[in-house]
């Protein structure tokens, strides 16, 4: 039997992301892919798909999907509201569906983005390894765009783990247990950690300790690619012509008007801005979801704390995923 998704209403902006597709940066394509990482690797894991299987990622306000079948679901991440046929979906508890059920969303929440998973994964056709949605280039997802009424989503086929989960659930119903603590991710912090960037000691002292200590906001002209910050302007000790280096999921660049600008997913491969931050990729979530005007904060670790720290969440997650296994044997 066919098993797809029917976009009744698309929202503000509903892509579809998986974990993206390293190794073609040499080529200018960025990696892409899920904000959240966490968020999405959580959903998928409650449905019984592996963690790179392709999402839908909802940002703020969130579709109207109908589903055309016996379909297990989860959502992740923000608390947008998200309802089953008018009954609460609590964030990594797997619902089932029947068909024709419809998954709505309430309205925006204090975070930015949830993540859908539907058992099997989003079957649309990979490019470069990847079925996530890469808006500037317009290519992956769904034609390379944002979903948009009247879409059909094809769903591919569940594994062994999701048909023993969609056993567990009557149609209609959810699971027992959740795949979601908040203990992985606390989407509230305002404080980032970061390790020094490469041209961290080309800013004057006043502006290093300012960037250490001094709150920034996420501006309105934020996205995918990039979070312009505001706060104190910060200076270089003398004008820097660099050329252009690698860049990554995180890294801090300052532009010529003192602003910095943290770079996000869809991030450019190179840049020519003196990089003073690498954001701790355990933090990345919490600027996933940040919307625009939160304030953040930075605070210095050093790279073998933001290695740890990173561990330590991996361990978390295998202790989820090592629970469900055993719950569902």
């Amino acid at each position: 039997m066919t098993r797809a998704i029917r976009v009744i209403r698309p929202g503000l902006l509903t892509t579809i992301q998986d974990l993206g597709r390293p190794g073609h940066q040499r080529e200018g394509v960025p990696v892409g892919g899920a904000m959240d990482t966490v968020a999405a690797r959580v959903a998928n894991l409650a449905v019984g798909n592996g963690p790179g299987e392709a999402t839908l990622e909802v940002t703020l306000l969130g579709p109207t999907l109908e589903l055309d079948g016996d379909v297990v679901v989860a959502v992740a991440g923000a608390d947008l509201g998200a309802r089953l046929d008018g009954e609460p979906v609590m964030p990594g508890r797997a619902v089932r569906g029947r068909p024709g059920s419809r998954l709505t969303f309430a309205g925006p929440g204090a975070h930015c983005r949830a993540y859908v998973a539907f058992a099997g994964g989003i079957a649309v056709p990979p490019v470069l390894g990847s079925r996530s949605t890469y808006l500037r280039g317009r290519f992956g997802g769904l034609e390379g765009r944002a979903l948009k009424a009247g879409d059909v989503l094809p769903l591919g086929q569940p594994s062994v783990l999701a048909h023993r989960i969609a056993e567990r659930i009557r149609p209609g119903g959810s699971a027992a247990w959740t795949a979601w603590r908040g203990e992985v991710v606390a989407y509230s912090a305002s404080l980032v950690r970061a390790v020094r960037g490469a041209h961290f000691g080309a800013l004057t002292p006043a502006s290093a300790a300012a960037l250490l200590s001094q709150p920034f906001r996420i501006a309105p002209e934020s996205d995918r690619m990039g979070y312009r910050l505001t706060g104190p302007a910060l200076e270089l000790q003398l004008p820097m012509e660099l050329l252009s280096e690698a860049v990554t999921f995180g890294t801090v660049q300052l532009p010529p008007g003192g602003q910095p600008i943290v770079l996000m997913a869809d991030r450019q491969t190179t840049g020519g801005y003196p990089r003073v931050l690498e954001v701790a990729t355990v933090d990345l979530p919490i600027l996933a979801q940040a919307p625009p005007g939160a304030q953040i904060r930075f605070q210095e670790i050093s790279l073998e704390t933001s290695q740890a720290l990173y561990i330590e969440r991996e361990r978390r997650l295998a202790r989820q995923e090592l629970a469900i296994d055993l719950n569902l044997r």
